[in-house]
């Protein structure tokens, strides 16, 4: 099969939600050699996913930065029949650096993709780790390094998998592909929410999707994500009358004014979720007011909050409500809003099927559906995907100091998802 690869120069920021492409200023097509075209050799799933976990972490990925972290995937792939498609976006020194890369089989069938992202959190102080966290470092069965559970432990056992359904010719059908973004631990506007822009421009058909996030809880496979909430942030301004403390009749003191508002807002009960969600939560993240000064009334009060809301609620409806009952409360006001993410779920089905069973196979668990925790790329992915769900190892140490990953989940994890490919392509 041929490969290719394409590049496009960066674009400008399109905002959360892009509505036009950036056509393709130049293009390089590569053939793999016909020593590398057929089927690759069997091999070791732990000892290649942890050797090319090792290459991943050793890469200073920080978010935005993808490090080089998707051109040393795309070499890989590119000798397996993958075209590969570099779709940078974004403002000149935060370019975002995100990965298409798509192989078809010769009869038709479903398009499955693995989805993940290539950047990390910073570290937090250096001084804390035991060990550089861009130095994969072995102690007591694990492997530490920043991303060796947020995600490059998925990615790499993500392409360890294919490599080993090429190799057994378990794909007879359809297509398999990977959305790879630096973007996701970031604003997440120039990363998958453009990339799937553009696929749906290009009219690509995507059927099911399996986004890597670490999504295990007490051992590998007791968990797959089948959906999320949705994420609806707002910015409240509430406008008062400066003035000395001692002379609060001069003055009107907006934290004294909103604090009855609040207290209505932390009591409502937005809606009762369902048997899929939880029930919608409003939480307060910051709130400032004051000049620094003991003896100033301050003129203002800031107030920074988000919605989780589930399915049995919308945006524009919330939005209504947090309105009306500032209204009602006399207030005077200035309220913005950002929506982060619609909430998803994706029903029993074809791939939680296959997911299940693989997950069955290879760990003897059952594994739980559940859609609790934070957002991920997976909302950008299910406005083109009816089938999305995320997978992958432990989370316990995410984004903590000493961020690490089981070695001997390695090999299991690869194979779940090869059996899952192979399930739903062969």
């Amino acid at each position: 099969m041929a490969a290719s690869c394409s590049t496009r120069q960066p674009g400008p920021s399109a905002g959360p939600a892009p509505t036009a492409g950036i056509p393709c200023i130049l293009t390089m097509t590569h053939a793999p050699s016909p020593s590398s075209s057929g089927s690759p050799a069997a091999i070791d799933d732990e000892s290649a996913t942890l050797a090319l976990l090792e290459q991943l972490i050793s890469r200073r990925s920080l978010t935005p930065d993808d490090a080089g972290c998707q051109q040393l995937i795309a070499d890989l792939l590119v000798p397996l029949g993958f075209e590969c498609h570099h779709q940078p976006y974004g403002p000149a020194g935060a370019t975002v650096d995100n990965l298409w890369a798509i192989r078809r089989f010769g009869a038709p069938g479903p398009t499955v993709v693995f989805a993940g992202h290539t950047d990390v959190v910073p570290t937090g102080p250096l001084a804390a780790w035991h060990s550089d966290p861009f130095v994969p470092t072995h102690r007591a069965g694990k492997i530490y390094g920043r991303g060796a559970a947020d995600m490059k432990a998925s990615i790499a056992a993500m392409l360890v998998a294919v490599q080993g359904l090429i190799a057994g010719g378990q794909g007879k059908r359809g297509a398999m592909a990977f959305l790879l973004t630096s973007d996701e631990e970031g604003p997440s506007i120039d990363g998958t929410v453009r990339v799937c822009e553009w696929l749906r421009e290009r009219g690509e058909q995507l059927d099911a999707c399996i986004v890597g996030e670490p999504t295990s809880v007490e051992r590998l496979g007791d968990m797959i994500k089948n959906g999320r909430r949705g994420s609806l942030t707002g910015r409240l301004t509430v406008r008062g009358v400066q003035g000395h403390i001692a002379y609060p009749q001069l003055a009107d003191n907006p934290i004294h004014r909103f604090a009855p508002a609040l207290a209505e807002l932390v009591a409502t009960r937005w809606d009762e979720g369902n048997d899929h969600f939880q029930p919608t939560s409003w939480q307060v993240s910051n709130i400032h007011a004051g000049t620094g000064a003991g003896n100033v009334i301050p003129g203002e009060l800031v107030v920074d909050f988000n919605f989780r809301y589930s399915t049995e609620s919308t945006p524009e409806g919330l939005r209504e409500r947090v309105e009306a009952l500032l209204t009602r409360h006399g207030l005077q006001f200035e309220l913005s809003w950002v929506l982060g993410g619609l909430p998803f779920l994706t029903r029993p089905g074809a791939l939680i099927a296959a997911m299940s069973a693989a997950i069955s196979a290879e760990t003897g668990v059952t594994t739980e559906l559940s859609t609790t925790g934070g957002t991920s790329d997976g909302r950008f992915i299910a406005q083109i995907c009816p089938q999305v769900v995320e997978f992958g190892p432990i989370n316990a140490s995410i984004h903590k100091i000493d961020e690490h990953g089981a070695v001997a989940d390695l090999a299991p994890l690869a194979r779940i998802y090869r059996r899952t490919l192979a399930a739903l392509l062969g």
